[in-house]
């Protein structure tokens, strides 16, 4: 293998993959590093009912057919993870967990984000399977169904609302004595009748039938006392942790600690650009992410041409 190319696109799902097949048709024969979790947050969910063209498909099924398309037009991948990074001088130098040490003229960085989970028995065993984190991906399933959302912040409002497309019977529960969206968010779900909001409360475990989520324990903070509710699916929306730890020392990150994007995919480093959820805090969507690796993959190519 290549210790140098002329573009390293760190990141496997959609935005990095999407950014492969644009860089790889574009004669850039970029590598990929597919990292810890090669194929993103999709490879945990089952049908994704929002991608263009395609009225259902599996996810880690969309993200094979992605990586496969990527290979056709000539990328590569490695199939480790990138541990350090040294932008200071070029070319850049990138460093992987096997001790593997790369260079290139060229970065994308793709590498996502990590919904933070209630880490409570039953969660791990029922993720896709009713425990999920993003409801507009995932609502459908659940017309009049009973649905519980934790979280107090403006993603759990902003999923109730989506929910309530669907379904009559939604519970928040939150672990404060109030909630911290901001007012106006929070104006769409705190009076409607069909909302139910739990406060200082979380959930202590989560029940299933072996193949579906089919209740949850709740545990009151102040009073300790606990009480079972039946609900199809847990929505976890308690915040996303972007993948940034290689590259925190390296490159500017915003108030909500992920790589700050100027003109679209630059970073505060020429010739190193960012897609997908490692930088994107708000839409969080597979189209989104694919449509920003496309972005980057053009602006990597207009900066190689102008070297």
């Amino acid at each position: 293998m290549q210790n140098h190319r002329s573009l390293i696109i760190i990141g496997s799902g959609p935005a990095g993959l999407t950014a492969g097949i644009y860089a790889a048709r574009a004669n850039l024969k970029p590598l990929v590093i597919k990292g810890k979790n090669p194929g993103g947050q999709l490879m945990g969910t089952t049908a994704v009912e929002n991608w263009p063209g395609n009225i259902s498909i599996n996810g880690p099924q969309l993200m094979i057919n992605m990586q496969e398309h990527a290979a056709h037009f000539g990328a590569e991948f490695l199939d480790e993870s990138i541990v350090s990074v040294d932008f200071k001088k070029k070319p850049f130098t990138v460093n992987t967990d096997t001790g593997t040490q790369l260079t290139a003229d060229s970065i994308i960085i793709a590498t996502g984000a990590s919904p933070k989970r209630l880490g409570c028995p039953g969660e791990a065993d029922y993720w896709g399977k009713g425990v999920t984190t993003c409801a507009v991906c995932d609502g459908a399933f659940y017309k009049d169904r009973k649905v519980v959302i934790v979280g107090g912040g403006d993603t759990a409002m902003e999923d109730a609302s989506f929910m309530l497309n669907f379904t009559t019977q939604i519970t928040i529960v939150h672990i404060l004595d109030k909630l911290t969206a901001s007012a106006a968010t929070q104006a769409r779900v705190i009076n409607n009748p069909h909302i139910n909001i739990i406060y200082n409360t979380t959930v202590s475990q989560i029940h299933g039938n072996g193949t579906h989520v089919t209740g949850a324990t709740l545990v009151d903070q102040k009073t300790k006392e606990t009480r079972n509710i039946d609900t199809d699916a847990i929505f976890v929306a308690i915040g996303l942790n972007p993948n940034v730890a290689p590259f925190k020392s390296h490159l500017a990150l915003n108030k909500y600690g992920f790589i700050e994007v100027k003109d679209q995919t630059n970073t505060s480093i020429p010739g190193v650009f960012v897609a997908g959820d490692v930088a994107d805090y708000r839409y969080r969507q597979a189209i989104t992410s694919s449509g920003a690796g496309c972005m980057a993959a053009l602006d990597a190519e207009r900066y190689l041409k102008s070297l």
